[in-house]
């Protein structure tokens, strides 16, 4: 953690996972934006270098499924930050696997930052987001809303965050905090593009109705947009950002030229 950081009058968002992919996409658009981050990880060398030119952020390392680690990064933030006037809890473990060979230990070790680390982090900052009538947005997955194979623990814990959304949703909402949940669908980052062979992007086009990957900027622009006035009058609400993938049925290639 930084030793000190100067109070401003700066609309500051804590940004989780933010050392790569969507998280580091939704906090230069923060920036661009003129909010102040906070940006949450447990990548040491990862969230040093991803700050390296970025003004205006504060890089804080905490892992989100440790509750000691969360309660000592809100200490900091209550410490450092005028207000807390976004939360976007996008830190997840990526992790698939049949359910066969998924043990309780695999489980939980997807369950302990994509379910417990989103319940932390709101736990943990609720009182700064009431007192700001902030707003929360939770990232979810297209695999919490269609079940599809190797993602029992991983689909199973987006799941819960949508649940956990509404919860926080009607809850929270009496003292002006509004919760969304985004759900991207296939995004073209880094490691989806390394490990995505030619078939299975092949597959993936076809089946989403723009035929094409979203980008991680893309997703971006709809999780700022949530946490920003121009939202004003929505909460509780499930956004899938997936190019229509959710929307589709089976969608049998044979048929579609009939």
């Amino acid at each position: 953690m930084s030793e000190h950081a100067a109070r401003t009058t700066t609309r500051t968002a804590i940004v989780t996972g933010a050392a790569r992919g969507i998280g580091l996409a939704t906090t230069r658009a923060f920036l661009d934006q003129g909010w102040r981050v906070v940006m949450i990880d447990r990548d040491v060398p990862a969230l040093t270098e991803a700050a390296v030119g970025l003004r205006g952020v504060d890089p804080v390392i905490c892992d989100v499924s440790k509750p000691a680690e969360v309660d000592q990064m809100a200490a900091y933030v209550a410490d450092t930050c005028q207000s807390v006037d976004a939360l976007v809890n996008n830190a997840g473990v990526a992790d698939f696997g049949p359910i066969a060979e998924t043990d309780f230990a695999r489980w939980r070790t997807v369950m302990e930052t994509n379910l417990d680390g989103v319940f932390l982090m709101s736990q943990a900052l609720r009182e700064a987001l009431c007192a700001a009538k902030g707003a929360i947005v939770n990232i979810a997955s297209i695999s919490g809303l269609r079940a599809s194979t190797l993602r029992v623990a991983y689909g199973t814990s987006k799941a819960a965050v949508k649940h956990l959304t509404l919860q926080q949703a009607v809850e929270l909402g009496e003292y002006g905090v509004r919760v969304n949940c985004v759900c991207p669908g296939p995004v073209a980052t880094k490691l989806a593009m390394a490990v995505h062979t030619p078939d299975i992007i092949a597959a993936y086009h076809d089946a989403i109705p723009l035929n094409r990957y979203g980008t991680e900027a893309e997703l971006a622009e709809v999780i700022t947009f949530l946490c920003s006035g121009r939202a004003s009058y929505v909460t509780g609400q499930i956004i899938a950002v997936d190019g229509g993938f959710e929307a589709t049925g089976i969608g049998l290639p044979a048929l579609r030229g009939a």
